[in-house]
Parts: C-alpha cells; sequence; structure tokens
C-alpha cells in the first residue's frame, strides 16, 4: 500500500507533450491530493518551477520545444527539487546521463500509475524527509579529514566551505557515514537510500557515489568512498591525526 506521505501542499509539475499521458497522470494525482502544473513544450518549465516552488517534477525528455537533458541539468543547477524522468527512452545510457544530470529516479515508458505514485514518494521521503529521531549512540556529526557531515543540520562542509549536495546525495552519504569503515552491500544502501524495488539499480549507485567523490574528495588523499568490487561501497575515514605532545 502507498504511504500517505501526500497533502494539499504538495506540487507536482509535468512537463510532457503526450496529452493522453498528461490526462492520465494528471487525473490521478489530483484524486489524490497533488496540485499539478503541466508544460507541454517545455519552455515554460523554469517560469513554472519558479512560480510554483514544485516539490517533484516529472520531465520527458523528448521534447517538441526544448532539450529534456539541458532542463533536468538547468533544474539541477537552480533547486534541489526532486526530478523523476519518465521517458520513452529506455537505454542504459540516457538513464545514467540524465542521473549524472541530477535526476532522482528514472523511469522508462510505459509504467503503471501505482509504480509512478511509489517513485514519487520515494523521492518526497528525501526531498522533504520528516524529522528524523537521533538515536543516542548515532553521532551527530561526523568528521573525516576536512569534511564534516552535520547530520542533525543536514548540512555537509570541506574545508570549512558548504557542499551543496541534493537530497538524494545526502541521504546516500547519511547511510554511508552512520557506518564508517563497514561494507555496505549494493541492495541494502539502495533499499535505504531510494526505497524498496530498487535493489537492481546498481547504475544509480555508481553515477551517485561519482558525483559524491567530486564533490568531496581531495586530488592528494584517499577516496573517502571505497568501491569493494561486485559487492558494495564502504565509508572509510582517514585516521585522525596523533595529539601533539605537550613540551617538556
Amino acid at each position: 500500500m502507498l504511504d500517505q506521505v501526500t497533502d494539499t501542499d504538495t506540487r507536482v509539475l509535468l512537463v510532457e507533450d503526450d496529452q493522453n499521458i498528461v490526462d492520465l497522470i494528471r487525473s490521478n494525482l489530483l484524486v489524490r491530493g497533488f496540485q499539478v502544473d503541466v508544460s507541454r513544450t517545455g519552455e515554460d518549465v523554469m517560469r513554472l518551477a519558479e512560480d510554483g516552488t514544485p516539490d517533484v517534477v516529472l520531465l520527458d525528455l523528448m521534447l517538441p520545444q526544448a532539450d529534456g537533458f539541458e532542463l533536468c541539468r538547468v533544474l539541477r543547477e537552480q533547486s534541489t527539487v526532486g526530478i523523476i524522468v519518465i521517458s520513452a527512452r529506455g537505454g542504459e545510457g540516457d538513464k545514467v546521463r540524465a542521473l549524472n544530470l541530477g535526476a532522482d529516479d528514472y523511469m522508462t515508458k510505459p509504467f503503471g500509475i501505482e509504480e509512478l505514485l511509489a517513485r514519487i514518494t520515494a523521492t518526497l521521503r528525501r526531498t522533504r524527509p520528516a524529522a528524523a529521531v537521533i538515536m543516542p549512540e548515532a553521532p551527530g556529526v561526523v568528521e573525516a579529514g576536512d569534511v564534516v557531515v552535520d547530520l542533525d543540520a543536514r548540512r555537509v562542509t570541506k574545508a570549512g566551505e558548504r557542499v551543496h549536495l541534493t537530497p538524494t546525495e545526502l541521504a546516500l552519504l547519511r547511510e554511508l557515514a552512520l557506518n564508517p569503515r563497514v561494507l555496505l552491500g549494493h541492495a541494502h544502501l539502495l533499499r535505504r537510500v531510494w526505497g524498496p524495488g530498487y535493489e537492481t539499480e546498481t547504475e544509480y549507485l555508481r553515477v551517485y557515489v561519482r558525483r559524491l567523490r567530486a564533490k568531496l574528495d581531495s586530488p592528494d588523499a584517499p577516496t573517502l568512498i571505497v568501491t569493494e568490487p561486485r559487492l558494495g561501497y564502504r565509508f572509510e575515514p582517514p585516521p585522525a591525526a596523533p595529539p601533539t605532545p605537550a613540551p617538556p
């Protein structure tokens, strides 16, 4: 059963030129309490995104007057909104390219409305997480060299400078940072970050680990996220520097 995480303030921007798909998606979202804005050409996406401040964007790649990949890139550069690509282009290259440009999820047409609703719900959990209950033994701040992950504030800095992460990047980093030096399998990470049903989407992990490395790693230091081929990933913070001895 689909979890009830929506309310009348949840707004979806649907970018799709096929009127049949627009009618199907819009009617099913409206009856479940979503607000829906529609762009059929892609030309007015940025205006609608600014005016309506959507929680989720459903983005087709093949639009009559815009490049869906370019829209994905611009949306991600300007916002942390959840982006779900819905496209007839089912090749792995297209999926990886969209994820590299900042998409949170990728669905290939045709798809069932229940699957779409489940993926919207999973995206909203990352982009609008409920207040987390921090267990007493769970650290609020994780330090890894010059990288500081403040789990309570959902803030990451590197050498004192703010690192801007998308909600999905932050969710993946959180799962890794809470389990330092522990091998986390692909299925575990996919289930914890994206949700049930994503356990085989290993390309999602490859893309998002690469994105985290690009933002967090330093050229002269080992990577913070170690790949264990065919198994998973480990968060490997550098050892703490020994304390400076007191002068005699």
